[in-house]
């Protein structure tokens, strides 16, 4: 058997880590602690406690939010990065480079959920492109958001 081996990091690329072995429990935080660290309706983490975290470029700044924990972000882009607390640490699911297999099992908060996120599945849904308005905007758009892989050809040349 293989141990699981995970990578990720931040959207501009300065902070990245590997996780080898087995993740733990994937949640959905709707506090509104944890609303204001993403800046978004709620914080899904999953829980690197009992595998092994290694920050392979850059290191994450550190937040302290309340008297037992920290929040891990790039000091460089803002990207939200982890959760820590005396128990462990959780790292943002989004931050990984292949979150689609790491689903949450478990809301917590749920008394500081907004009142409309249960209906946002609902919402009608367009892709990307549908957008007429955006579309020459988006035609030449150039990403400068670190690809969903390591590598050593990054970052790219920015214009000043």
């Amino acid at each position: 058997m293989t141990t699981p081996f995970y990578t990720g990091g931040c959207q501009c690329g300065a902070v990245r880590f590997h996780v080898e072995g087995a993740l733990g429990d994937a949640s959905v935080c709707h506090c509104r602690m944890c609303q204001k660290a993403s800046g978004n309706f709620y914080l899904p983490l999953v829980s690197v406690r009992q595998a092994r975290l290694t920050w392979t470029r850059g290191e994450p700044k550190r937040f302290r939010s309340s008297n037992h924990g920290y929040r891990g972000f790039c000091g460089d882009c803002g990207t939200p990065l982890t959760y820590e607390a005396p128990d462990g640490v959780a790292l943002t699911i989004a931050a990984f480079d292949d979150p689609a297999g790491i689903a949450p099992r478990i809301q917590w908060g749920i008394e500081a959920k907004l009142p409309y996120v249960d209906a946002i599945s609902d919402l009608p849904g367009e892709e990307t492109m549908a957008d007429q308005d955006a579309a020459s905007f988006l035609a030449d758009l150039v990403s400068y958001q670190h690809p969903d892989h390591d590598t050593d050809a990054w970052p790219p040349e920015r214009e000043p």
